[in-house]
């Protein structure tokens, strides 16, 4: 039989469901590997999904860019808590989670060929979208790779050097997935303002964006302050900031995220969207309005456990100093761990959940083909379990990397 090929065998294989068949295969197997939380949607949430079932049309196509009282809730909220204001030069589109929102934005920027920016580790589903290989994939754009510093903080010099004619956007992701660091306002105006001034650089106008990934906004610790760039003064031309209900409001299987992009992609993007989904989940939408109406206690007491498992993990994670370097995390619910070890992270990985039953996702799959990453999530785990969970973590990597 003819072999067939395609631009998807240039992109990495999910990595989540392959753990997945590892975790299943060795039943009792503690995962912290995919990065959910436990809890459910606020319970505004079911209620609105009356209104939704009231309304004999809603079985009816709606608007490309989402239905007209969830946008007007997310500009609220924009404007609350992240200091964006929607005006005549920014617009909202509702997208089927936050990583559609990202690919939308890629085919809306780029031609094949063109570069983006990703810091490393990055997130996986981002390389998915425009892997560094010969035979570009998905896009047809490559994926240009900047080392961020020891502690997993952004680099804008070597940022700024990475860039080239065929550069279209940088890609930020704060508080960051997978190491759980929270960039500084200070590197992410740096990286704002050389997306901007690139857009007027001597050699002509470079249409160069700012892609922010804010998908962990609320999730973070010790006083750490969330910053959109989004709300940077004169952003608005080239900022597309990525939101999500998956994580904060348990909305993982609803798949309901929102961007906000430059008015002049509007266009580009229903194009994409159009073609793809034609409109988010209606039923989905009036689900992620009535979360909107959730009162500030819903986030304040889930997000509070998610904190007192964070220092369970982190008291734990420290017994390994020496074995592994354990970076400062004040955001998103993951640990990534350095193992001193020259065994091949995906090799650990399955030692791990076959010996002792824990799961974690391997570094590689990130980016990291240096050394032996492990990627450690703790938000979809109740404090016991969790417990459990990275004792199992913890033991197993002293048995297995000391012997």
């Amino acid at each position: 039989m003819e072999s067939l090929t395609s631009r998807m065998h240039a992109v990495q294989s999910p990595i989540i469901p392959v753990v997945g068949e590892l975790i299943k295969n060795s039943p009792g197997t503690i995962s912290l590997g995919q990065g959910v939380v436990s809890y459910n949607p606020p319970p505004e949430s079911r209620e609105f999904l009356a209104k939704f079932l009231a309304e004999p049309a809603n079985n009816l196509y709606k608007s490309v860019e989402g239905i007209p009282p969830l946008l007007t809730a997310l500009a609220e909220k924009l404007q609350a808590f992240n200091g964006i204001e929607i005006n005549r030069e920014n617009c909202i589109v509702v997208t089927a989670g936050s990583n559609m929102g990202f690919m939308n934005a890629i085919l809306a920027i780029t031609n094949p060929g063109d570069e983006i920016i990703l810091n490393t580790p990055y997130y996986f589903n981002h390389e998915m979208a425009m892997p560094a290989a010969v035979n570009y994939a998905m896009a047809g754009c490559h994926a240009v790779l900047v080392a961020t510093d020891e502690n997993y903080q952004l680099r804008p010099e070597a940022i700024a050097q990475a860039i080239t004619p065929k550069t279209r956007a940088v890609v930020t992701i704060s508080p960051n997935n997978p190491t759980g660091v929270v960039y500084s306002e200070v590197a992410l105006r740096q990286v704002n303002q050389i997306c901007g001034v690139q857009r007027s650089c001597a050699e002509g106008t470079r249409n160069i964006y700012h892609i922010s990934d804010e998908a962990y906004e609320y999730f973070s610790y010790n006083g750490v302050k969330h910053i959109s760039p989004g709300a940077f003064t004169n952003s608005s031309e080239y900022t597309i900031s990525l939101f999500s209900l998956s994580k904060a409001y348990g909305f993982a299987s609803w798949r309901i995220g929102y961007m906000v992009i430059p008015k002049h992609l509007l266009v580009a993007v229903k194009k994409v969207q159009d073609t793809i989904l034609i409109c988010p989940p209606v039923i989905s939408q009036y689900a992620a309005l009535g979360a909107l109406q959730a009162k500030e206690e819903y986030l304040k007491s889930h997000i509070g456990a998610i904190a007192q498992v964070r220092q369970l993990v982190l008291d734990s994670l420290n017994r390994l100093q020496g074995l592994c370097s354990i970076i400062p995390a004040n955001g998103a619910f993951y640990f990534f761990l350095k193992v001193h070890t020259q065994i091949d992270a995906f090799e650990l990985v399955k030692r791990l959940i076959m010996e002792h039953k824990v799961a974690v996702i391997p570094g590689t799959t990130f980016g990291m083909d240096d050394g032996c990453y492990l990627r450690v999530a703790y938000g979809a785990l109740q404090k016991e379990t969790a417990k459990e969970g990275i004792e199992r973590l913890v033991q197993g990597l002293e048995t297995i990397v000391r012997n």
